[in-house]
């Protein structure tokens, strides 16, 4: 059984009890299930901003445990200070110390567009990551099939919420890509062994049509990096573990985010 095998088992049987504790008629009544979620395709693409999704986790499978004590207030707002694009919160506890609390938080103390990033199997993940405040939903191609991306999807739309489809191969681009992804995320990291390869985001890039937003997941450690990726097309640029191993994430956010407006504004990128 491989680790998303693994990790799959464990969500099942998590998020079933979730759904005793908490059914969806509950989650309805919460305040965020209101509220209007903000465009998360619109604010990579804003051409004032970096393009960086910022992203809050304690720790990783591939990584082990990075940042544990972390105020997720703190580091949410010093993020967009320090000119991120949106934020990325894991709510998932056993692999990333995440929780739907953090996620909270950081709708508590932020206007700018949310992803929840999670393993997500089931339509209540769906319904939760609305009443807990987010903008936009993570969907693994590697985990689920093209008929369940679909309907979580779907229901996302429903609610007002993004699509952020992720793929780490052609076949999954192929499989899993259609009109329902806001947004695609192409992974350098292959999640059943964890080695990344950036070649892989330039080998895919113009494989995904235009008019999707183009984003790139998991190796960005420079600023050189995220320059590259710019180059060849990419809008998003998803950055966790480069800031979490940070003692102040904010404040490396922030120079990593001043070194590439200074790289960008001596360059000129043919679109």
């Amino acid at each position: 059984m491989n680790i998303l095998q693994q990790i799959a088992e464990y969500k099942k049987a998590e998020v079933a009890e979730r759904q005793k504790l908490f059914p969806v008629e509950f989650l309805k009544q919460k305040l965020y299930y209101k509220s209007k979620p903000v465009s998360l395709k619109s604010y990579i693409t804003d051409a004032s901003k970096t393009g960086i999704i910022a992203e809050i986790k304690r720790k990783s499978p591939s990584e082990g445990s990075i940042n544990q004590h972390i105020s997720v207030e703190e580091v949410s707002i010093g993020y967009m200070q320090s000119g991120a694009s949106a934020l990325s919160v894991l709510t998932d506890e056993p692999s990333f110390g995440g929780s739907l609390k953090d996620l909270e938080i950081a709708r508590k103390f932020n206007y700018c567009p949310i992803l929840r990033k999670d393993f997500m199997l089931d339509p209540y993940q769906v319904y939760e990551a609305k009443a807990h405040g987010a903008d936009a939903i993570l969907l693994i191609a590697a985990m689920i099939d093209r008929t369940l991306c679909q309907d979580l999807a779907a229901l996302a739309h429903e609610l007002g919420m993004e699509v952020l489809l992720e793929v780490h191969s052609q076949e999954e681009l192929d499989s899993h890509l259609g009109n329902y992804a806001d947004l695609v995320g192409i992974n350098s990291r292959d999640l059943k062994s964890f080695e990344t390869d950036l070649n892989l985001l330039a080998s895919l890039v113009d494989q995904v049509p235009e008019g999707i937003v183009k984003v790139a997941e998991s190796g960005l450690k420079t600023p050189e990096d995220v320059v590259k990726m710019k180059e060849i097309g990419f809008q998003g640029f998803l950055i966790g573990t480069t800031f979490m191993k940070s003692s102040q994430p904010a404040k490396a956010c922030q120079r990593f985010s001043q070194q590439i407006k200074s790289a960008l504004a001596s360059k000129e990128f043919v679109k």
